[in-house]
């Protein structure tokens, strides 16, 4: 499924060309893909792509189905491909443990082809192989509602009460992590969204409820996952002295304006950006120890564009993911 330009759908190309893997790439057979609502980012050219056309999606999971030379993964292996793709190890970010802020970093689905399609070709640095008892579906949200909303969660320290704006792929997952943790979840929603807030509860939130209205208590930190500017000062404005607000996503709407006071008593607010393969392998390992269970819907390859409008709308509970081989089933 192709993107030929900003604020168009995707287009099947059942032609596309295949190639085969130069050193250190893999060839994947894709069976699933999650869908992130940096998809949506990029359709709607508020992300823009490397080049056009480019195929999108960056929660990859398949199987690989040959390797170039000087590759540590091997024909056959199960592994997960997420949004970061490539990075140039020598920049200065690279060389101090920063590979997700690499100034020559390319992303998957943004500048390198992605997962919305049946085969992808991945630099095998950046593939992981999956823990056991997650199948292709389960586990595809973990590379990047996962792992984004992991390295989210690290930034808040050791918060207790923790609040959680937007409850969609990325938060029911990180409500999961967080709750076995021993934190307090606080799930803040479209203020009609009762379904939303009574999922948040069956995960583990002990109160779910409107996003701009009051917190029932101080929060010590909250992480901000819809993509709506405005959600950044009431976050602010619910937290306790010291406390951090993280913006968890890759875009956000312009955020208004505050006043001192609210960030005043060393509050703070701060950004995610990307993800380490060091993230990768800490959420993997940890994901089966929860145990995090994904809440998905699947949808066919040729009907992603029913997926993303689905995703736009709020019409799901969890995440969405694109289903590329007739093999790939939920446990």
């Amino acid at each position: 499924m192709v993107l030929d330009a900003p604020g168009g759908p995707l287009r099947l190309d059942p032609d596309a060309a295949e190639r085969g893997p130069r050193p250190g790439e893999a060839v994947v057979a894709v069976h699933a893909c999650g869908v992130c609502r940096t998809d949506l980012h990029i359709l709607d050219g508020e992300v823009r792509a490397g080049r056009y056309p480019i195929v999108p999606g960056h929660q990859v999971v398949g199987t690989v189905l040959e390797t170039g030379d000087g590759t540590d993964v091997e024909p056959g292996a199960r592994i997960g491909i997420p949004w970061l793709g490539w990075t140039d190890g020598e920049c200065r970010y690279c060389t101090t443990g920063r590979e997700n802020l690499c100034v020559r970093a390319r992303f998957t689905g943004l500048d390198l082809d992605g997962g919305y399609a049946t085969r992808i070709v991945a630099d095998a640095r950046f593939c992981f192989p999956l823990p056991d008892g997650y199948g292709d579906l389960e586990a595809a949200p973990l590379l990047c509602a996962g792992l984004i909303g992991h390295r989210a969660l690290r930034m808040t320290a050791d918060a207790e009460r923790l609040g959680l704006y937007g409850f969609g792929a990325s938060a029911h997952i990180v409500c999961q992590v967080a709750v076995h943790q021993g934190r307090r979840v606080f799930a803040f929603t479209r203020a009609r969204d009762t379904a939303s807030q009574a999922f948040a509860r069956s995960l583990g939130a002990e109160w779910a409820g409107d996003a701009m209205g009051p917190a029932p208590e101080e929060l010590d930190a909250a992480i901000v996952f819809a993509p709506v500017g405005a959600l950044v000062p009431a976050a602010l404005r619910a937290l306790a002295p010291g406390g951090v607000v993280v913006c968890a996503g890759i875009h956000m709407s312009d955020i208004p304006s505050f006043p001192y006071a609210d960030l005043w008593r060393e509050r703070s607010i701060r950004s995610v950006a990307n993800l380490t393969r060091a993230d990768a392998r800490e959420l993997l390992a940890l994901a089966p120890r929860v145990p995090v269970r994904t809440h998905v819907t699947p949808y066919p390859l040729e009907r992603a564009n029913e997926a993303l409008a689905d995703l736009r709308a709020g019409r799901l509970e969890g995440a969405a993911v694109i289903v590329t081989d007739e093999s790939a089933a939920i446990p």
